[in-house]
């Protein structure tokens, strides 16, 4: 796949890299497609829910184990928004960490990186986070990947 288009790069601690995932979602105009591991900051959370009621379509795909299991999910939140979530049962981890925004678009993005949807990747842990901007063919394939697993997915049930 040709390199092309523009990388943001964000550090923690040292870089406010849920802030640039807040700014990508509000950039968003048609489409936020989700796949989360551990979920549990509120900002993004809030700032998904605020695309949801601009009318972007928001579609949330998270581990199952990370989402009944974990303190402090965010995905009960987002149900309750009116947000489509889906979990993925398939596999031992369902570890990716994406957004794909507005796919299609020529304001496409994908929002990557070792960095969870969480406090603690912020604030206590070491991580890194990549946005991909102006490459189609890097958006195309990112959203690929989500339809692909989406189809193993089942809904969101409360506990």
């Amino acid at each position: 796949m040709p390199a092309r288009g523009t990388i943001q790069l964000a550090f923690t601690p040292w870089d406010d890299a849920e802030g640039v995932i807040v700014a990508g979602i509000r950039r968003a105009r048609q489409q936020i497609l989700v796949q989360a591991y551990s979920f549990t900051s509120r900002a993004i959370a809030n700032a998904l829910i605020a695309a949801r009621r601009r009318g972007v379509d928001v579609i949330v795909m998270a581990d199952r184990e990370q989402t009944y299991g974990g303190e402090f999910s965010r995905i009960p939140d987002l149900v309750q928004a009116g947000i489509a979530v889906v979990l993925e049962v398939r596999y031992q981890s369902a570890h990716n960490k994406v957004m794909v925004l507005d796919a299609g678009t020529a304001e496409a993005a994908v929002i990557t990186g070792s960095y969870n949807w969480t406090y603690a990747a912020q604030y206590k842990n070491a991580e890194n986070l990549l946005v991909l901007r102006d490459n189609p063919d890097i958006v195309n394939a990112y959203a690929a990947n989500w339809r692909r697993h989406y189809t193993d997915a089942l809904p969101y049930a409360a506990p």
